[in-house]
């Protein structure tokens, strides 16, 4: 294929899925004035080209994608000048879609769409190359991220060294559903007890007194069984408690890193249920999304608490330690809908009861909800696998 045409669409992968299949010499993108114009977003979308692998030449095209006579006239202008070329029209507006209709109506131009549903190329018109062929490409997350113009961060979380911590994670998560009511102010004790001098290393070797002060002059008792609990799991060792301190020491430094946030046991967790499932060819925890790409402090920026994907679909996933809140689930739907589009798919979790009205409402957004009650039943995994299968 020499020439494709692209009909620009709001969601990124469908701007790009045709040139990373069929590998053309140009893609030639037809978009509003705003996109044409938008010096970032071409930048960008060369920068995802290239992280491809792709040498296709990438020209963008001025077209009011709402007044089909414009569109029409502006193809006819690209088949002239190149008449090799296909019209892709898995994405854009119903004006571009008839436009190219019309125009293919009349010429031999071939025409092909891709199907969600079936993950397949179907030819439209005269592209029997694309007939019913399957969709072999897929993403990464940070490929999610710069197609739609943005780029991964690092999070809180080193992802290259969770291999080793996979025969952890389970005891962990299961020491807290058996103490999660009292889960907070354990982590609340552990974080004032194991507290470090700005600038020095944090120390594994933890020596605090019995009683430590919490937030608005509450007092907080060390979690003597907790503690005795996670001694025996091994991230902890050498506890020896009396009424006037506690002594104890951290296995490593990601261990107290964990143990000092609440909700990593639960983004633990899931993160295994997904690697779990074998389904996904990515997945991360703490996946940190820059809106801008550009790495600048000031840039707006979203911690996906764990991403996967598989093929080409994202998963989005919110871990919850507390109530579902209509925020938390308002700006789920606005970074899946961001970075994934309609191919995305969206959870959230919380290790408590789940409401009627908080389901109804992640319902009418598309979410998927993980309760208390699923994760007692076991079938968090069954849930995450059954948003892509």
């Amino acid at each position: 294929m020499k020439t494709l045409i692209e009909l620009y669409d709001e969601r990124p992968v469908e701007n790009v899925l045709a040139s990373e299949m069929f590998r053309p010499e140009r893609t030639i993108i037809l978009c509003p004035p705003d996109i044409a114009q938008n010096k970032n977003f071409r930048q960008k979308l060369e920068e995802y080209f290239r992280h491809r692998g792709l040498n296709t030449e990438l020209i963008f095209m001025e077209c009011s994608l709402y007044s089909s006579d414009k569109i029409e006239k502006q193809l006819r202008s690209i088949t002239e000048k190149y008449p090799d070329c296909v019209l892709d029209i898995t994405g854009g507006t119903d004006a571009a879609l008839f436009a190219g209709g019309r125009l293919c109506a009349e010429t031999d131009m071939p025409a092909f769409t891709y199907s969600r549903k079936r993950n397949c190329f179907f030819s439209i018109h005269n592209a029997g190359f694309a007939d019913d062929l399957p969709c072999e490409i897929t993403h990464r997350i940070e490929d999610c991220f710069l197609m739609a113009g943005g780029a991964l961060r690092e999070g809180r979380v080193d992802n290259s060294i969770l291999s080793r911590y996979m025969s952890d994670i389970e005891p962990f998560f299961k020491l807290y559903l058996r103490n999660r009511r009292d889960w907070t102010r354990t982590v609340n004790y552990i974080q004032r007890a194991s507290q470090s001098e700005k600038g020095y290393a944090a120390p594994l070797d933890v020596s605090a007194p019995y009683t430590v002060k919490g937030e608005r002059g509450t007092r907080i008792d060390a979690p003597e069984n907790v503690l005795y609990e996670l001694e025996k799991i091994d991230f902890i060792r050498n506890v020896n408690i009396s009424r006037e301190a506690v002594e104890f020491s951290f296995r490593d430094s990601q261990i107290r890193t964990w143990l000092r946030d609440i909700g990593s046991v639960l983004e633990l967790y899931i993160y295994k249920c997904c690697l779990d499932t074998a389904l996904f060819n990515d997945v991360r925890t703490s996946a940190v999304v820059d809106w801008e790409g550009t790495f600048r402090q000031d840039n707006v920026t979203n911690e996906i608490d764990v991403m996967a994907m598989r093929g080409i679909t994202p998963v989005f996933i919110s871990c919850k330690t507390c109530e579902i809140s209509t925020e938390a689930l308002n700006e789920l739907a606005i970074l899946r809908d961001r970075f994934g589009g309609n191919t995305a798919k969206a959870a959230i979790v919380t290790t408590k009861r789940c409401q009627n009205i908080t389901r109804h409402r992640a319902s009418e957004l598309g979410i998927e909800v993980i309760d208390l009650d699923d994760i007692n039943d076991g079938k968090a995994k069954e849930h995450i696998a059954s948003m892509v299968k």
